[in-house]
């Protein structure tokens, strides 16, 4: 990375992701003031430390009032920039990330170089979206097609009860000791489990399960099952 580090705060649903991406910037020599959830409470903490961007993770960028934090941000610290990493959105979630007043959109799935791309663009006052993004969104709104089979709920159906509430334990960041406390399973029996969602999600490790879930929108759809099958 050229030139000097970014400074700012890093805020997601999941505390496990915004952690992640703050150690990552770190290492690559940003300076992230604070790294977290829920994305409700990132004004304050915009507010608070005066960033020079603040890197906002949303699972459901289409949802109504998605981006009313970002709006409020801009009101009330409307020199910071505020760059959006979420799912492969629909034009209406691109277009509402922009009209709330951000300077940038990344894809969950991005490299951690296009995360800082966007940063360093944003932080210079550019506009930070890729070119493809744009181009697929235009495509869309003027050939909608018919919506593939939602990869979230597809995912959602490969798993047990158990195993969903023991991805969103997961995505919690609670360990195997915390999980077999949680769910009153001994701790070999957690990590089988743990062992059986990253199979079937196809990943390697706990942080690539949770970020899939999070990109997906499956934790969203999972959260409101798992909650009814705890005691």
């Amino acid at each position: 990375m050229t030139g000097m580090g970014v400074r700012l705060v890093v805020v997601d649903d999941h505390r496990l992701l915004a952690e992640a991406l703050a150690s990552a910037l770190k290492l690559r020599g940003h300076r992230v003031l604070a790294a977290a959830a829920p994305v409700a409470g990132a004004a304050e903490l915009v507010v608070a430390r005066a960033p020079e961007v603040c890197l906002l993770g949303t699972a459901a960028p289409a949802e109504p009032g998605a981006f009313d934090v970002v709006a409020r941000i801009k009101r009330e610290r409307p020199q910071v920039a505020v760059v959006v990493l979420g799912p492969v959105p629909s034009p209406r979630g691109i277009a509402a990330a922009f009209a709330a007043g951000a300077s940038g959109y990344v894809r969950h799935d991005e490299r951690i170089e296009g995360v800082e791309r966007a940063l360093v663009k944003a932080r210079a006052g550019e506009t930070a979206v890729a070119p493809q993004l744009l181009q697929s969104a235009f495509a869309e709104l003027l050939n909608p097609a018919v919506r593939q089979d939602d990869e979230g709920q597809r995912l959602l159906r490969l798993l047990t009860q158990r195993e969903v509430e023991v991805l969103v334990r997961v995505a919690e960041g609670e360990d195997t000791r915390l999980i077999a406390a949680g769910m009153r399973i001994a701790p070999s029996t957690a990590r089988t489990h743990v062992q059986r969602v990253l199979m079937k999600l196809g990943v390697g490790s706990r942080l690539e399960a949770a970020a899939l879930a999070a990109r997906t929108g499956l934790l969203d759809r999972a959260v409101p099952i798992q909650r009814g099958t705890r005691p």
